[in-house]
C-alpha cells in the first residue's frame, strides 16, 4: 500500500517536473526570441517599419462632371451595388429563408421588372438546390443598382433581418462613370477608361480625354503613422476634385439635331452621317451629332467625330473662295458676265466641267448654280502666276490655325505646302484640299456674323464647390471680311436656296428661310486608290435664320444608298428639318403655341421628360420608378390618330407632328391619355391634347 502510494508520488513529481521544464523551456524561446527582435535583428525591423512608415499612398480624386449649357449633368460619377448571398455562412436562416421566397420574389419582381415574379422565384430556389457543402459563397441577387434600390431590398421580408451572419447578405459597390443622357453626344462629351500606359481611369476619347487635365484633379498623399494598437493611414495631403466643365451643349437642340439626322440617315440608308449647330454670336455649338450604321444590328449608333477630321470638302468651299475673291478685288460687280461653256481647260489639267450647262453666269449665280468652272476663272486671276499665295490667304484669316474647340482628336486643314496652277484651279472649288467639316461651318458662321470670325468653341466654364467661371467669347480674327462683302456672300447663299436656279431650292419652307451652299465629292475606293462616283459625300452648310442668322450649321451623309442622292434632299433636309423644329418650338425668337397656355415650351418640364426617357439606369439611381414603355407609336388607319399612349413626351410630339396634328399637353411624364383617341378620323392641322403623368 505504501509502495503505491509512493509511486504515485513520483509519478505526479515527473508529471510536474516534465511541465515545469516546458514552461522554462517555452520561457527560455520567448526571451531568445525578444532578446533577437530587439537586439539581434533589431536593425531589420527598424528598417521593415521604417519602410512601411514612408510609404506614400495616392488618394484618387473625384473626377469633375461634365455639365450641358444650363447645368444638366452629360457625365458624372454614380457608384452602383451588387448585392450577393452567402449561403454557407454560419448561421444562415435556411428555413426562414425559404418560408420567405414567395413575398421576397414578389418584392423583386414587382420593383426589379427585369424578371417576373415566377422567374425570380425560380432564381431565388436556384441555390438550395445544391449539396449545403457546395452552395455558393458569393451568389449575387442583383448587380448595378443604386443606393435606394439597395436600401429597398434590405427592407424586403428575410432581408430586413438586418443580421448578415443570419441572411448571408454582403454588398460590393463600385464607381462608374455614368451619362444621363445615353448616347446622346457621346462621341463629343467621350469616355473614361485605363490605358496600356497607365492603371488609372483617365479619358479615353472626347472631352473627358481633351479636357482631363481639368476634370481628373490632383491626387491626395495618405502615409502611415504608428498608434498605441496598430500602424493606420493618415492623410497628408487632401485630394483636389477634378472641375466641372460646363459645355456649351443644349439639351433640347442635341435632341432635335440627333433626332433629324437619325431620321434622314435611315430614310436614304447612307452609311454615316454628321450635324453641328452652332450659334451666330458666340461660337457655341449647340449640338453636335455623328451617327454610323450599327454592324451589329438595325439602326445608328454613335460614331467617329467626323466635324474634326479632314475630307476632300466639294463645292461648300466655293462661297471660302469666292469671299477671298471678293476681299481681294478679284471681282467687284455680282452682276459681271463670267463664260462658262462646256468644259475649261486650265493649265494643261483634265478640262473643268459643270454638273450642267450654261454658256454664261453672273457672278451672284456662281455660287446659286455651283459652277466649278466660274469660281476656278475667278480665283485664277488674282493667283494663276503664284498658287501657293491662295494657300498662304487662307492661311492669313486663321482658316489653317488650331481650332483648340475642346473636341479631342481635332486635325487642321490640308493643303499641298507647294501647289501648282492644276491643285489652285481644284482647290477652289473643293478638291486637292482635307478641311474638317467645324473648319467649313466656322467661316460660313463669320459670313453670317457680319464677317466676325469667332472661335468655334464647345466648353463654356469651369466649376468647383468654390469657383465658378464663364470663359469669354474669342475670335480666330476679329475680321475676315467687310460687312458689306459679308452681306454679298449672305445674299449668294440665301440665293442657292431661293433664287430660280439654286441647287437647294428644294430647301425652301414658309417658316424659316435658309441659306447655305449644297456640296457633293467623290470619295477614294480603299481598294483601288481612284474616285468612287457612287459613293458620295454630300454635304450642306449653311446658317438660319437667313435675313438675320441666329445659327450656323454644317451636315454631312456618307454614301446613300436609296430613296434621296443629292445634297439638298439628304444633308440639306437635315437642316431644314432642325430648323423648322426649332421655329416649332419657339426657338428663334419666334412665339409658338406648342406647350398649352404658354408662348413657348415648358423647357424645364421637356428636358425632365427627356431626361427619363434617355437613360433608364440613371433614372433608377436618381430613386424614380423605371417602367417599360412602347418606343414607337402604334399606326392607325390614315386620316385618323396614331397611339401615343405610353410614349415619352418628345417622341409622342414628334409622331403626332408628322402626321401633320398640333400638339397640346399637360403633366409631365409620359402619355397617359390622349384626346382625340387613337384610331379618331382627324384632318391634318388639328390639335391633339395629351395627359401626362409619371
Amino acid at each position: 500500500m505504501a509502495a503505491t502510494k509512493k509511486g504515485n508520488h513520483l509519478h505526479i513529481l515527473f508529471r510536474y517536473g516534465l511541465v515545469t521544464i516546458l514552461i522554462l523551456l517555452f520561457s527560455g524561446a520567448i526571451g531568445y526570441k525578444l532578446f533577437s527582435t530587439t537586439v539581434i535583428n533589431a536593425p531589420h525591423w527598424n528598417e521593415k517599419a521604417r519602410r512601411q512608415l514612408e510609404k506614400v499612398d495616392t488618394i484618387l480624386p473625384e473626377r469633375g462632371d461634365i455639365l450641358s449649357d444650363k447645368g444638366d449633368i452629360l457625365a458624372t460619377n454614380l457608384r452602383y451595388y451588387t448585392v450577393r448571398v452567402d449561403f454557407r455562412c454560419e448561421n444562415f436562416k435556411q428555413h426562414q429563408y425559404q418560408m420567405a421566397i414567395d413575398q421576397l420574389a414578389d418584392s423583386m419582381g414587382k420593383h426589379f421588372p427585369v424578371r417576373t415574379r415566377d422567374q425570380w422565384r425560380k432564381r431565388l430556389e436556384e441555390p438550395l438546390k445544391s449539396d449545403p457543402r457546395k452552395r455558393p459563397r458569393a451568389w449575387p441577387l442583383i448587380t448595378n443598382i443604386s443606393y435606394l434600390d439597395l436600401q429597398k431590398i434590405k427592407g424586403f421580408p428575410f432581408f430586413n433581418i438586418g443580421n448578415r451572419n443570419k441572411t448571408g447578405m454582403t454588398v460590393e459597390s463600385v464607381m462608374r462613370r455614368s451619362n444621363p443622357y445615353g448616347a446622346m453626344a457621346r462621341r463629343s462629351v467621350g469616355g473614361v477608361g485605363q490605358t496600356a500606359e497607365c492603371s488609372e481611369v483617365h479619358g479615353i476619347y472626347g472631352l473627358e480625354k481633351a479636357l482631363d487635365s481639368l476634370l481628373y484633379g490632383i491626387p491626395g498623399l495618405a502615409k502611415k503613422i504608428p498608434l498605441t494598437k496598430d500602424i493606420v493611414s493618415w492623410t497628408d495631403v487632401e485630394p483636389t476634385p477634378g472641375y466641372s466643365v460646363r459645355t456649351t451643349i443644349d439639351i433640347q437642340l442635341q435632341d432635335i439635331v440627333e433626332n433629324e439626322l437619325n431620321r434622314v440617315l435611315d430614310s436614304c440608308s447612307a452609311e454615316w452621317g454628321c450635324a453641328v449647330l452652332m450659334e451666330v454670336k458666340t461660337g457655341d455649338i449647340k449640338a453636335i451629332s455623328n451617327l454610323e450604321r450599327s454592324k451589329t444590328g438595325n439602326g445608328y449608333i454613335e460614331a467617329l467625330n467626323y466635324a474634326v477630321v479632314g475630307f476632300e470638302p466639294g463645292s461648300v468651299v466655293k462661297p471660302i473662295s469666292m469671299m477671298i475673291a471678293l476681299e481681294d478685288g478679284l471681282v467687284n460687280n455680282l452682276e459681271e458676265v463670267i463664260p462658262i461653256g462646256k468644259s475649261w481647260g486650265y493649265a494643261g489639267g483634265r478640262p473643268i466641267t459643270d454638273s450642267h450647262y450654261n454658256g454664261s453666269l453672273k457672278v451672284r449665280e456662281v455660287i446659286e448654280q455651283s459652277s466649278n468652272i466660274g469660281m476656278a476663272r475667278i480665283i485664277t486671276r488674282g493667283y494663276d502666276k503664284h498658287p501657293k499665295g491662295f494657300v498662304d490667304r487662307l492661311r492669313s484669316i486663321g482658316f489653317l490655325d488650331p481650332m483648340n474647340t475642346g473636341i479631342a482628336g481635332e486635325t487642321t486643314p490640308y493643303f499641298r505646302s507647294n501647289p501648282g496652277r492644276v491643285d489652285l484651279s481644284r482647290m477652289c472649288y473643293g478638291y486637292a484640299s482635307q478641311i474638317p467639316p467645324i473648319y467649313t461651318l466656322s467661316v460660313y458662321n463669320a459670313i453670317a456674323n457680319g464677317g466676325r470670325y469667332v472661335r468655334p468653341r464647345l466648353v463654356k466654364g469651369l466649376r468647383t464647390e468654390n469657383f465658378d467661371s464663364v470663359m469669354p467669347v474669342t475670335y480666330i480674327r476679329d475680321r475676315i471680311c467687310s460687312e458689306e462683302n459679308a452681306r454679298k456672300m449672305q445674299y449668294m447663299l440665301k440665293q442657292v436656296v431661293w433664287g430660280d436656279h439654286g441647287t437647294g431650292r428644294s430647301l425652301k419652307n414658309d417658316k424659316v428661310a435658309l441659306a447655305g451652299k449644297t456640296g457633293t465629292c467623290y470619295s477614294v475606293d480603299p481598294g483601288t486608290g481612284k474616285y468612287n462616283t457612287a459613293r458620295k459625300r454630300l454635304a450642306f452648310c449653311g446658317f438660319f435664320p437667313a435675313d438675320d442668322p441666329q445659327y450656323s450649321c454644317f451636315v454631312l451623309t456618307f454614301y446613300p444608298k436609296r430613296n434621296m442622292f443629292g445634297a439638298a434632299s439628304t444633308s440639306g433636309q437635315v437642316m431644314k428639318n432642325i430648323a423648322v423644329k426649332m421655329y416649332s418650338r419657339g426657338l428663334l425668337g419666334n412665339s409658338s403655341d406648342f406647350a398649352e397656355g404658354t408662348a413657348g415650351v415648358a423647357r424645364a418640364q421637356l428636358y425632365g421628360t427627356l431626361k427619363a426617357d434617355r437613360h433608364k439606369a440613371v433614372r433608377r439611381a436618381a430613386g424614380i420608378k423605371s417602367e417599360a414603355h412602347p418606343a414607337t407609336p402604334r399606326k392607325m388607319p390614315k386620316g385618323t390618330v396614331p397611339s401615343v399612349l405610353g410614349l415619352g413626351l418628345r417622341e409622342a410630339v414628334v409622331a403626332l407632328e408628322n402626321d401633320g396634328f398640333n400638339v397640346k399637353f399637360h403633366g409631365s411624364g409620359y402619355v397617359k391619355q390622349q384626346i382625340p383617341a387613337e384610331g379618331t378620323p382627324l384632318k391634318r392641322g388639328a390639335t391633339v391634347t395629351l395627359a401626362l403623368a409619371q
